[in-house]
């Protein structure tokens, strides 16, 4: 049980996913009082308990998106197992998975299949090219998908390379877009007492994410290309040099432009015909660029942060992961929580960001799962006659 009250709580989800976009879904399900039971391979289990760092032999990667969750390992192609398997996805409310498209029809659990022996089963699939189209049967990895969707092409700086986001994307949004699909299907259940197949590609959602840059393409021909932190439509909007670090600074419009040209005593650019509105503050980018960097250089980031913060202008630092940490904001907002872990102690995770009135936001949740360490109290709950 996840032990966590929410608006899924009596919701139980049969979880064949592994590594990152299934695993990251269900447990943001798991956030929301969902109950996961993780099948895994016997003797191996996820691939990501693989996966480093390693601290004293205990999964950093693995734990970090697996908490909440019961772990039964069974062998799909053995008989004694798929009995198991079967008395949970008679009582379960979600089946989801990731395997590659054909793999689930030719162990037996296919959607038709599933449908017909459970037909309140909602069941979700994703992949990386989803179950329909030339490339249903191509592996799905994070790094592939991000070329093949070109969203590399529009990362990094305008003279470097094609640069992956710095983490994985694909895996993470497809995780987000089959969570909400899974609610809605269920919610479509609830209404209507229908089940409904959910099939999620990596590579679509690349390409929602991707909405502006394809919007773009089809209504001027432009291809969009790397720019660093710069923003293809707004000015400024993007990172700043200053004299000890960087800031970013993003003037949304041309109030803000004016009032941030008033802050740093430059209302000479703020009344230049070159830079009175957005668009010709796009056009001219590069020397209006050169003209606030110049400014930016005389003070710290900290320093303009203050300057700016209060009359409202949108800036900030460009913090690392400790920094970020350390942002006060994180403790307001319960984001990070503890976790217990019986060889290294008390472990920081980072929390549901998903607040919901009506249900406590905990401080604590449970650590991710031993591979099969649920097997005996799950066969005895949905299998007792073995």
């Amino acid at each position: 049980m996840s032990g966590i009250q929410g608006p899924l709580t009596g919701i139980t989800i049969v979880d064949l996913t592994r590594v990152l976009a299934g695993p990251y879904c269900t447990m943001l399900l798991s956030e929301l009082g969902a109950r996961v039971i993780k099948i895994e391979e016997p003797g191996k289990g996820d691939d990501a308990r693989a996966y480093g760092p390693f601290v004293q032999g205990r999964p950093c990667y693995f734990n970090s998106i697996n908490r909440n969750k019961e772990s039964i390992a069974l062998d799909l192609r053995a008989e004694d197992d798929r009995a198991i398997l079967e008395s949970m996805l008679a009582k379960a409310d979600v089946l989801a998975e990731n395997f590659r498209p054909g793999v689930m029809d030719k162990l037996g659990y296919g959607w038709e299949d599933i449908h017909r022996r459970y037909p309140r089963l909602v069941y979700a699939s994703v992949s990386g090219y989803g179950h329909t189209g030339p490339n249903r049967h191509q592996p799905g990895y994070d790094m592939v998908i991000q070329g093949i969707s070109g969203l590399m092409s529009i990362t990094g700086d305008s003279d470097g390379e094609p640069c992956r986001t710095g983490i994985s994307i694909a895996d993470a949004a497809s995780g987000v877009f089959t969570a909400a699909a899974i609610n809605a299907a269920l919610l479509h259940r609830e209404r209507t007492g229908e089940s409904t197949r959910i099939d999620i590609a990596m590579f679509d959602c690349m390409l929602a994410l991707m909405e502006s840059p394809i919007s773009r393409y089809h209504m001027t021909g432009q291809i969009a290309s790397r720019m660093g932190s710069m923003h293809p439509a707004i000015m400024p909007f993007e990172a700043f040099a200053t004299q000890d670090s960087h800031m970013t600074l993003a003037c949304g419009n041309d109030k803000l432009f004016r009032q941030m040209c008033a802050a740093i005593h430059r209302e000479d650019l703020a009344q230049h015909p070159h830079y009175a509105t957005n668009v010709l503050r796009v056009e001219n980018r590069p020397a209006l660029r050169a003209e606030l960097e110049k400014e930016f250089r005389k003070a710290t980031s900290a320093q303009w942060t203050a300057r700016f913060e209060p009359l409202g202008i949108p800036v900030g630092p460009i913090n690392n992961v400790a920094q970020a940490l350390a942002e006060p904001q994180v403790a307001a907002r319960n984001m990070l929580v503890e976790t217990m872990d019986p060889v290294l102690g008390a472990l920081k995770v980072v929390g549901n960001p998903i607040k919901i009135s009506g249900f406590p936001d905990l401080p604590t949740r449970r650590l991710a799962p031993d591979l099969d360490q649920d097997r005996a109290r799950l066969i005895e709950e949905f299998h007792p006659r073995h």
